[in-house]
């Protein structure tokens, strides 16, 4: 039996993706929605996110091609699209995706009570309250990026990558859309009419967007990810910010046990965001252009690094030596100066530059504080900067080989 539903189940996807490679490839819409219509009646969010997925893996459909018609697939599907799980976080007041959820609302609402009003009418009071609304609604990227950053690894550490990538592809084009809607109504002169299409391209796509979140990402999201994964998207939220205004309820789940959390591999070194092996830790630091040195609270060193540009000589005789023996009696004094300001907490930062050998270096000092402000030691950073300091204009393609 279960043999069976397997094999109608994969009958089933293998007629979706037929569908949706026939609108890549040109077929009209309005047939394809009628076919739809007759053959499936809904679609479930893991079947998108899989008929998608196939798509670049089996049929070299690009993720850019899926990106430029994943509204068309949106309105071939319509409110067809189903979430078929028990599991629907959204509605738990304070969630990440509740979070998420109500602010696709407010997204909705300032757009029909802040811009659209404003299309329909000319003169300086119309333009002056587009520029408050779409500058307001450019707080939208802020939900953008959590979605991208907190939300999306988790899928991707799934397997589920396409999805994803087509989403943040059109966030891109959101972003770039308002950027350029805002500069078009900060020229002087403009007229509703010079920008309303622009406004009109731009608000299609976010409520697009808003309809493909609240259908297939949150339930995709409900069904894939743990209670671990949210307290941690969680967590990471108010670096990143939100849609205009903080969630009036934030999460705040009860958990008796953490069966949910991973486990640091053994031989790791676990730090606040991410582990690391020892011997990639070494490497990592070995390979940034710069060379490092580490003192401790007792004014000892304990490390530096070793990359293949050195600026300075630092023999490993060094390690363990008080930091005054190791400068010339002329930097001794400064050298305290600068500690004692990091121990008293009078700075966190201190900066030289010079001139030697043909090279511009830039030495910097900075206290080492633990989160409760304590003083752990001073880190010296030494890089020439010469090729820095030439940089103009933008480089934005790779070298040729």
């Amino acid at each position: 039996m279960s043999e069976l539903i397997d094999n109608q189940s994969k009958k089933r996807r293998q007629a979706l993706k037929k569908l949706i490679k026939e609108l890549h490839e040109g077929a009209d819409t309005e047939d394809i929605k009628r076919r739809f219509s007759q053959e499936f009646g809904s679609v479930t969010t893991e079947e998108i996110s899989q008929i998608e997925q196939s798509l670049v893996e089996e049929e070299n459909i690009s993720v850019e091609e899926i990106q430029k018609l994943c509204d068309i697939h949106a309105g071939v599907m319509g409110s067809s699209v189903q979430a078929l799980h028990a599991n629907d976080f959204s509605e738990q007041a304070g969630h990440p995706l509740w979070v998420l959820k109500e602010e696709n609302q407010s997204v909705l609402q300032l757009i029909n009570i802040e811009i659209k009003p404003y299309l329909t009418q000319e003169g300086n009071h119309a333009i002056l309250m587009l520029r408050v609304g779409i500058d307001r609604l450019s707080e939208i990227k802020k939900h953008y990026t959590r979605k991208e950053q907190l939300f999306f690894p988790y899928l991707e550490k799934k397997g589920i990558t396409t999805p994803p990538q087509v989403m943040w592809g059109v966030d891109d084009e959101i972003r770039d859309k308002i950027n350029h809607v805002s500069n078009v109504l900060d020229q002087p002169g403009t007229s509703v009419s010079d920008v309303r299409s622009d406004i009109e391209s731009l608000v299609h796509q976010v409520e697009e967007m808003v309809f493909k979140e609240n259908n297939i990402l949150i339930p995709l999201l409900s069904e894939q990810l743990n209670l671990y994964n949210f307290i941690k998207i969680d967590e990471g939220s108010d670096e990143i910010g939100f849609f205009l205004n903080p969630p009036k309820q934030r999460f705040n789940p009860e958990m008796e046990t953490r069966e949910d959390t991973p486990s640091v591999s053994q031989g790791k070194v676990e730090f606040d965001a991410g582990s690391l092996y020892p011997e990639e830790l070494n490497a990592m630091l070995n390979s940034l252009p710069l060379d490092m040195t580490f003192v401790d609270k007792d004014g000892h060193v304990q490390y530096f690094t070793q990359g293949k540009e050195r600026i300075f000589d630092r023999p490993k005789t060094i390690i363990g030596r008080h930091v005054n023996m190791c400068h010339p009696p002329s930097s001794v004094d400064t050298v305290e100066k600068i500690v004692k300001s990091f121990e008293s907490g009078e700075k966190d930062s201190e900066s030289f530059w010079i001139q030697m050998r043909g090279k511009f270096i830039h030495i910097r000092y900075f206290a080492v504080r633990d989160k409760a402000r304590n003083f752990l030691g001073t880190l010296e950073m030494t890089q020439d900067i010469s090729e820095i300091k030439s940089l103009t204009g933008e480089k934005r393609l790779l070298d040729d080989a």
